[in-house]
């Protein structure tokens, strides 16, 4: 084994979105483009490491969702931290660790950081997407300020220090070396399940199960499969079968990881069956985000962060109350009703799970979410679909009622938040950009402008300012509230691989009980009416409709 020193040159567009560095398999398997990215992440951490810290001698945590390059990444990953002063890397058996079970590692083993191999909820396969980020010591995505740093790095760096050693056993459990690095390959699954053991009442739930509480699970062939037929099957006694496509596969079996009512179609359509049962839920590429399913009854990611605080008192982890919630900007104000009404901090932050990190580090919120069906909580410093589902689980099994019933009850205390999101996708960046800066053009014409009954009271473009570390963040999306509470809010994804996803966001407020219970789309087909007017999406972009609405 020796360490080798390789010439390389830049690439372009290595910037880390909201979740880090997201392209196609055929964009990263180019010759050094994984190796180009890795290294000038690893230069910038031991340039400046944590409080002073670099690498040297430190711990790292590594792990993936499984997706097609998975295994391969990890191994040059290994290679090139053992180059680069790496003293141990803790990693998931199989190259395998969800998002917020990495997490959960690196805040249980006290590691410098991590890197977690996923491009979440899009498309697996040779074909499709990967992604990689950096996760920081507190167990969250790194700062907007590392992940800057990493980018300028990834424009100057001009050589590799890799080891040549061959490849190690990613699938034997135990302590195995690289050049003077430790490679400690661990069960993907001890350290989270050590976590849902303190926050929830695994001895009820083994009884619900026990009685015949029945329920459906789809991991959709991917990374959260393993994890929840350990907890909730091996543990907690649900009967075999219970999680359905819970083999991780490179391509996800062909199935797209995003747990809405679009993708998770096969869920939709065994919970209206007749012998559906009591509850369904399922969890995307990586398992951070869950949607949860009554029987015939789809819940809005904004009611489940809403009703998870009017209850949270239930749930042993929480049984001491919260001490505040966040919700990112687009999430419906579901919550912030919930939070007024208890007495309780309530922040709007923009998107993306990093800027919840400071906040709960901070001890200042307890739970947070965001629309894109990601709950999570200060167990972790990521979204967590399996701890979702097991925070539903939990409600049905200490107040006695459906999914359907909580919600509905939710709804007659609090009203209901009529919300979708409108997702445009594959738009050309150049009319992406375009229709975004005429937007932020007109935002000063706008307050006061009716359109119909109800008239604009804020119109701009938001801006965020942490109330932690100061730190600003402008042009997270555009907002258009109207008196009534309506809002219409343009924003652009930063998770996609090709071309520009332009999302829009609708939301409208009902209190009349008689009136909850109309058709999503149905509800909002004035203010999707009003989003074209001012933007003119149709016209810009030749499309007829968004690509996906839920």
């Amino acid at each position: 084994m020796a360490i080798q020193t390789i010439p390389t040159q830049p690439f372009a567009g290595q910037r880390p979105g909201t979740s880090g560095l997201r392209k196609k398999v055929t964009v990263f398997t180019q010759p050094y483009y994984l190796e180009n990215f890795v290294q000038a992440l690893l230069d910038v951490l031991n340039a400046s490491g944590a409080d002073g810290q670099t690498l040297q001698g430190e711990t790292l945590v590594l792990g993936g969702d499984g997706r097609f390059y998975n295994r391969t990444a990890v191994q040059v990953i290994l290679k090139l931290a053992a180059a680069n002063g790496v003293a141990c890397v803790l990693l998931g058996r199989g190259g395998i660790l969800s998002t917020p079970a990495a997490s959960a590692v690196i805040r249980h083993r006290q590691a410098f950081g991590g890197i977690v191999l996923s491009a979440s909820h899009n498309p697996g396969g040779a074909e499709g997407d990967f992604g990689i980020k950096y996760n920081a010591g507190n167990g969250g995505p790194a700062n907007e300020a590392l992940t800057e740093a990493v980018y300028a790095r990834t424009q100057l760096v001009r050589e590799l220090r890799i080891s040549d050693a061959s490849d190690i056993d990613i699938d034997r459990l135990g302590l195995q070396q690289l050049e003077q690095m430790q490679v400690e390959v661990i069960d993907p699954v001890a350290d989270y399940a050590a976590v849902m053991r303190k926050l929830f009442d695994f001895e009820m739930l083994r009884g619900m199960f026990r009685r015949g509480f029945s329920l459906r699970v789809d991991a959709m062939n991917a990374v959260g499969g393993p994890y929840a037929r350990a907890i909730l099957e091996d543990e907690l006694g649900a009967p075999a079968g219970t999680v359905v496509n819970a083999e991780p596969l490179e391509d996800f079996g062909g199935l797209h990881p995003d747990p809405n009512p679009v993708n998770a179609d096969n869920l939709i359509a065994h919970m209206q069956r007749p012998d559906a049962p009591d509850f369904g839920a399922a969890m995307d590429g990586d398992a951070d985000r869950n949607m949860v399913v009554g029987r015939n009854f789809v819940v809005a990611p904004s009611d489940s962060l809403a009703l998870m605080t009017a209850y949270a008192r239930l749930i042993p982890g929480y049984q001491d109350g919260l001490r505040g919630v966040a919700r990112s900007m687009p999430t419906s104000a579901a919550v912030d009703r919930v939070a007024k009404a208890m007495g309780l901090p309530c922040f709007e932050t923009p998107t993306g799970w990093k800027f919840f990190g400071n906040l709960l580090d901070a001890g200042r919120v307890s739970l947070c979410g965001e629309e894109s069906y990601g709950t999570g909580s200060s167990h972790v410093r990521e979204k967590d679909g399996l701890w979702a589902i097991l925070f539903w689980l939990s409600l049905q099994g200490a107040t006695g009622r459906s999914v359907e019933t909580l919600v509905r009850e939710h709804w007659r205390v609090y009203g209901r938040n009529y919300y979708t999101r409108h997702d445009y996708e594959g738009i050309a960046v150049d009319t992406a950009n375009t229709l975004m800066a005429d937007l932020r053009a007109a935002l000063p014409a706008l307050p006061g402008h009716c359109f119909g009954y109800r008239r604009v009271v804020l119109a701009d473009d938001f801006s965020y300012a942490d109330p932690v570390d100061g730190s600003v963040s402008g042009q997270q999306g555009i907002r258009l509230v109207f008196d009534d509470g309506a809002r219409v809010i343009f924003r652009l994804s930063g998770t996609g691989t090709e071309g520009a996803t332009l999302r829009l966001y609708l939301e409208r407020y009902e209190a009349d009980v008689t009136k909850q219970d109309q058709p999503v789309q149905q509800a909002l087909t004035e203010l999707a009416a009003v989003a074209e007017q001012v933007a003119g999406i149709r016209a810009r972009t030749g499309m007829a409709g968004p690509t996906v609405a839920t």
